[in-house]
């Protein structure tokens, strides 16, 4: 989700362990590949309506109340002043999706890149509560919470990660236009999705994950409606 501007990049992992099993994982990465096809038909949308569907889909917390959805579909619109906003966020979104998905598998990574979403908005909603955000690097972001975790829990070396993770952090807080909050948001929510999935991944453990996933989702809606008592 969450940045008026340019985002993130990615980074390969050679030789990942898994969540899921072989059969499960394997094949191709459909749920990224169709999250990419949306941003791309969105993002012609965009351009078609002069600009009409980035009003409807963006994230303005001041209508957060009577337009919550917003708070996701955000994520699938992005800056019409710059094709490199979208090709950067698209192309992080196939180097990291790809990878991620076949970790965790399809309906595990969808959940992931929603609530990852989501947990950016919430960020700026109780960050930025002024700020008119667009595009999927809160999402992103999330992904890079999730590999981390999830490779961390494998016994996996982490300083490439950490490196591209930190630089793009960094940009968030140098470069003009970008929301940091979104990033943050999304960071601590798909490494907090990847330490549940971790934390549940036995077989008898599927609904506990499921119920602990919801919960989590519950807690960011909770995040959500407490802000307006503030």
């Amino acid at each position: 989700m969450g940045a008026h501007c340019p985002d993130c990049a990615g980074v390969r992992q050679a030789r990942p362990a898994r969540l899921v099993r072989p059969r499960r994982a394997s094949g191709s990465p459909r749920a990224t590949y169709a999250f990419l096809g949306i941003l791309g038909v969105v993002f012609a949308a965009q351009w078609l309506t002069g600009g009409a569907v980035t009003e409807w889909l963006l994230y303005w917390p001041p209508l957060t109340a009577i337009e919550p959805w917003r708070m996701v579909t955000t994520v699938f619109v992005h800056s019409t002043a710059s094709l490199f906003h979208i090709l950067f966020n698209g192309f992080s979104l196939y180097v990291l999706g790809t990878l991620v998905e076949r970790l965790v598998g399809h309906g595990r990574f969808v959940a992931l890149f929603l609530l990852a979403g989501f947990g950016g908005s919430v960020a700026v909603l109780w960050l930025a509560p002024a700020v008119a955000v667009v595009g999927a690097s809160g999402a992103i972001f999330g992904l890079f919470g999730a590999l981390f975790v999830i490779q961390r829990s494998f016994g996996g070396a982490n300083v490439q990660l950490l490196i591209v993770l930190a630089l793009n952090l960094v940009m968030g807080f140098v470069v003009p236009g970008i929301s940091w909050q979104a990033h943050i948001g999304g960071l601590i929510t798909g490494a907090a999705v990847a330490g549940i999935m971790v934390a549940t991944r036995r077989a008898e453990q599927k609904a506990l994950q499921v119920g602990l996933v919801t919960a989590l989702g519950a807690g960011l809606v909770a995040l959500t409606a407490l802000r307006f008592l503030f």
